[in-house]
């Protein structure tokens, strides 16, 4: 070789290794920036730190004070900076994935302080008289210290509550609250934290199933100091909480339901629909959309009832499933018993659907008494491997004549397999995968998934007969409602009834539960057009692979790759798919 030669290969490897070099730096950067989001986040909101399995925060609770507040911005706006000083040429692909993924969700989040959500600490549906029971629930009982962080928290809880107290107060002063009829139901839920009897408290009930590492005599200290806490500490603060809603709270709240009717109201619930969707649809279009799902929705459905040989119309079929007594269960346990069972007959037809599937087992157990009453049907909370605890399916089992047999398929396909334990637990298992993108969490995404795996019923041989598919098309048409009353209600100043009647008019769900539903939609404004939105997606994308790829389209593999890297914003995953499609058709 010539000494030029010699000399260029050496110049060149030295670029290489320098290159190589660089490279690593800017993955390390990232990396250590991804820990120090995490664990701030972590710190911050130690009831998520608990959800997820994060060591050592399970005996705070967060601060809600609006100081907490400002230092809690104030450092995501560093954060997001320092994001921006990362040379993402110098990343690989999955970590510029990774690095665009956190950027839009820290953008998003530092673009939301423009609106005082900070301010709406409580309603029907969540708030500190729900989170404190809710959270010793899911905490884990593997040994001593697992039952000090219980004693722990129970500690704190006063406090948490004075504090919450406190910034509601402000937000009263400043006539940002909730709206009022999203609070009817709070007094009693906070009524529900404190009965006469001490050993009936949910603040109580979580402390069992002791480890036989703990002895008799350390079990019944533990729930003896347990109970002087709740019933000395606890139990005042949340008699405080109590007349604070109801003297202070609930006469001042916001009589209108409508977002775009507070200050800066239209550019808030923008916010909100861009936030939940992850789409660029305006409000306006999505209405427009809805219109449209509603119409061609109701068209199946009406050949569903002409099949069915139902004699009447729409209104009186809907009629005749809400209240013929065959479609209900006698008892909970047989409510829970039938969900189990739907679960149980999905589960061995997901392989002809998905190539991978989760470790992670679930189980379906009932929303907690204390909350069912304000609760909609049913949700899912994750699992978490790093502490031990399943996923698990919470079905509703208040107030049975309003649980139909007819939405139970739809409704755990949803919530269960192939919906929300898959893809959630897929994503939590992302092999070398930072934690804080396991946990990413795009509502587009999420609940599109869970309404498309409802789709996914005809494949898996569930809807046989005609009332259970009209219970999966009445579940469809629920999303599709939503894109209309809750850009109806919060854009074109719907009234509530007025939202209600539009609900029952073209869906057979029980009116407890459209009710239940159109409070939630007004104190979650944008949240429930996510579902709809994701869904259409999925759709649209899998339509266009079938087309492109004909039969040599796999819908494993396509499912695979939809779930690859976890939730992603609908833009990113529309992208990532229509790359993929460019692949499989290169390979053909």
């Amino acid at each position: 070789m010539s000494k030029l030669l010699v000399m260029l290969v050496t110049a060149f490897c030295a670029q290489g290794i320098q290159g190589s070099e660089r490279l690593v730096h800017e993955e390390d950067k990232l990396t250590i920036l991804y820990d120090d989001i995490w664990h701030h986040q972590m710190i911050t909101w130690p009831t998520y730190a608990t959800h997820v399995g994060y060591p050592g925060q399970n005996g705070f609770w967060p601060d809600p004070s609006l100081e907490a507040n400002l230092k809690y911005s104030k450092k995501r706006k560093e954060f997001l900076k320092k994001l921006n000083t990362i040379d993402t040429k110098r990343l690989n692909e999955d970590s510029r994935l990774g690095w665009r993924l956190v950027k839009k969700s820290l953008q998003t989040e530092v673009d939301g302080y423009s609106f005082p959500e900070e301010f709406i600490l409580i309603h029907q549906r969540s708030g500190v008289q729900q989170d404190i029971a809710g959270t010793l629930s899911i905490m884990p009982k593997a040994n001593r210290k697992d039952f000090e962080d219980r004693l722990s928290r129970l500690r704190n809880a006063a406090t948490y509550i004075d504090k919450t107290i406190e910034v509601l107060r402000v937000g009263v002063e400043m006539k940002i609250t909730p709206p009022q009829i999203t609070l009817r139901n709070v007094p009693n839920q906070i009524r529900n934290m404190m009965p006469t009897e001490i050993t009936d408290s949910p603040l109580l009930s979580s402390f069992n199933q002791f480890p036989s590492t703990v002895s008799v005599s350390e079990q019944a200290r533990i729930i003896d100091e347990a109970a002087t806490v709740i019933e000395e500490d606890i139990y005042p603060a949340f008699a405080r909480l109590l007349k604070f809603i109801e003297s202070e709270y609930i006469p001042y709240a916001n009589r209108s339901i409508a977002l775009s009717n507070k200050p800066n109201g239209k550019r808030w619930y923008e916010h909100r629909v861009k936030m939940f969707t992850t789409s660029n649809l305006t409000a306006k279009e999505i209405h427009k959309l809805g219109l449209s799902e509603v119409e061609r929705i109701r068209a199946e459905m009406e050949e569903v009832i002409k099949q069915s040989g139902f004699e009447g119309n729409f209104t009186e079929f809907t009629h005749f499933l809400r209240t013929d007594p065959k479609f209900y269960m006698k008892s909970a346990d047989d409510l829970l018993a039938a969900y189990r069972d739907i679960s149980k007959r999905a589960d061995p037809e997901l392989p002809k659907l998905f190539g991978k599937l989760p470790r992670m087992p679930y189980g379906v157990i009932p929303i907690p008494d204390y909350a069912a009453k304000s609760q909609t049907t049913a949700y899912y909370r994750g699992g978490s491997q790093e502490i031990g605890r399943a996923g698990y399916f919470y079905a509703n089992t208040y107030a049975l004549d309003t649980r139909p047999t007819w939405e139970m398929e739809a409704l755990t396909l949803h919530e269960a397999m192939p919906g929300h334990h898959l893809q959630i637990s897929l994503s939590q298992e992302l092999p070398e995968t930072h934690p804080l993108l396991q946990n990413l969490s795009y509502t587009g995404f999420v609940e599109g998934w869970g309404l498309y795996a409802e789709s996914l019923g005809d494949e898996m041989g569930f809807y046989q007969d005609p009332y259970n598919k009209f219970g999966q098309l009445s579940y469809e048409m629920w999303r599709a409602v939503r894109l209309v009353v809750d850009t109806g209600m919060h854009l074109y100043d719907w009234e509530r009834q007025e939202a209600i009647d539009y609900f029952a008019g073209n869906t057979a769900k029980s009116m407890h539960d459209i009710e239940v539903e159109i409070d939630r939609y007004i104190s979650w404004p944008g949240q429930a057009l996510a579902y709809k939105i994701g869904e259409l997606k999925f759709k649209q994308l899998r339509a266009e692979a079938e087309g492109l790829l004909g039969d040599n389209f796999n819908i494993r593999e396509f499912h695979d790759e939809l779930l690859s890297k976890g939730a992603l914003p609908l833009d990113v995953l529309e992208q990532r798919i229509r790359e993929w499609m460019a692949v499989q058709i290169s390979n053909l």
